[in-house]
C-alpha cells in the first residue's frame, strides 16, 4: 500500500520549487529563539526584497535535488541551523547579509542559556533606587552596595565565561543593569550566488573601515603612478604641472628670458637694485629711491613688531609695575620727610 502523502508537504515542495526556479541568490537562515511576534516583524520588513520559507530538511532536499541540484552543496548549511528556512531574493549574498543583521536584537539572558562570551559587569553607578534591588544583585554574585542615594556596583567583576550556562535569576537581574547578551534574530548560515558558496565570516565586512582602506590604496596608487611617471587621466594634470614647476626653476637658473621667467627676473633685480641702494649715503639717493627704501624698511619694522607683539605687552606690563612700586616708595619717603 502506497503511503498517502499530506497535502501541505506537496504544497510546500511546490513553493519550494518554484522559489528555486526563480534564480538569483538563495540563503539558508536559523530562525531558533526567536519570539514568533517577531519573526512577524522581522518578515514583514524582508518581504519586500526576500522570500522566507520555513521547510522541514526532507521537503527541502525534494524541492532542491527537482531543480538539478546537487543537495549536498545545501546540507551543509543546514547542518548550522537549529530551525532552518529557505531564503530566495535577488540581491548579492552582501546586501542580504546586511539586511538579516539589522533583524539582530538583545534580549535578558533565561536558565539554560549559554553565555555567547565573558559576561563582565563593570563598577559603575546603576542609578537606581535604594531598594531590594542590592539583596537581589548581591544573590547572584553582583557587588552592589547603596551609596549617595542610589545602587552602585562596588568593582568590576566576570559573572560568567563564554560558554557557561545562566542559572536562577542571573539573566534577570543583568537585564535590569542593562546587559543583555543573548543576540536573537535571522541568523544567516550561508548562501549561494551564481554557482559559488558564501560563508557568513566572508560577507561580514566593516564597511567604514573598507571605504577608509579604498582610499588609502587610491591615494598610494596615484602617488606612486605620479613618481614612476606614469601618464593617465588622473595623473596627467599633476604630471605636467611638476613638470612645469622643474622648468621654470631651471629657466631661473640658465637666466632664459620668457614671458614667464621675465616677472621673476624684474622681481629680482629690484630686490637686488634697493640692496645696493640701501648700501648707499642718503645723499647720494634721489627722492623716488629714498622712498623705496623707506617703505621698505617700513614693512621690515612692521613684521618685526608682529612678530613680538606676544613678548611686549608681559615686558611693559612689568616696566609699569616697577614704576608703580618706586612711585609708591617715594611716597612714603615724602610722608616722612
Amino acid at each position: 500500500m502506497i503511503p498517502k502523502v499530506a497535502s501541505w508537504k506537496k504544497d510546500t515542495v511546490s513553493s519550494l520549487t518554484d522559489m528555486l526556479k526563480a534564480g538569483g541568490t538563495f540563503a539558508v537562515i536559523d530562525i531558533h529563539g526567536v519570539p514568533a511576534s517577531a519573526m512577524l516583524g522581522m518578515r514583514d520588513g524582508l518581504r519586500s526584497n526576500m522570500q522566507i520559507q520555513v521547510a522541514k530538511k526532507r521537503l527541502m532536499k525534494i524541492a532542491w535535488e527537482a531543480t538539478g541540484n546537487d543537495f549536498s552543496d545545501l546540507e551543509s548549511l543546514y547542518s548550522s541551523a537549529v530551525q532552518p528556512a529557505l531564503v530566495q531574493t535577488n540581491m548579492s549574498s552582501f546586501e542580504v547579509f546586511s539586511e538579516l543583521k539589522k533583524t539582530e536584537a538583545g534580549r535578558a539572558a533565561k536558565p539554560g542559556d549559554i553565555a555567547p562570551y565573558d559576561i563582565v559587569v563593570e563598577k559603575m553607578d546603576t542609578g537606581m533606587p535604594p531598594g531590594p534591588i542590592v539583596g537581589d544583585l548581591n544573590s547572584v554574585g553582583i557587588p552592589a552596595k547603596i551609596m549617595k542615594g542610589s545602587v552602585q556596583i562596588q568593582k568590576t567583576v566576570t559573572i560568567l565565561k563564554e560558554g557557561e550556562t545562566f542559572e536562577g535569576d542571573l539573566g534577570m537581574m543583568l537585564s535590569k543593569i542593562g546587559i543583555d547578551p543573548i543576540v536573537t534574530g535571522l541568523r544567516l548560515c550561508g548562501t549561494f550566488e551564481d554557482g559559488t558558496r558564501f560563508e557568513p565570516s566572508t560577507l561580514d565586512i566593516n564597511y567604514e573601515k573598507f571605504e577608509s582602506d579604498l582610499i588609502s590604496f587610491g591615494a598610494g596608487a596615484f602617488n606612486l603612478a605620479c613618481n614612476i611617471r606614469w601618464f593617465t587621466n588622473a595623473t596627467t594634470p599633476t604630471l605636467l604641472s611638476k613638470a612645469s614647476g622643474e622648468a621654470l626653476a631651471v629657466a631661473l637658473e640658465a637666466a632664459i628670458v620668457t614671458s614667464e621667467t621675465l616677472p621673476h627676473f624684474i622681481s629680482r633685480a629690484h630686490s637686488g637694485a634697493l640692496g645696493v641702494a640701501g648700501s648707499l649715503s642718503e645723499d647720494a639717493l634721489d627722492e623716488e629711491l629714498a622712498q623705496l627704501l623707506g617703505a621698505a624698511a617700513t614693512a621690515a619694522v612692521t613684521a618685526t613688531v608682529d612678530s613680538s607683539t606676544e613678548e611686549a605687552p608681559t615686558e611693559a606690563a612689568e616696566e609699569e609695575e616697577e614704576e608703580e612700586e618706586e612711585g609708591g616708595f617715594e611716597g612714603l619717603g615724602s610722608l616722612f620727610g
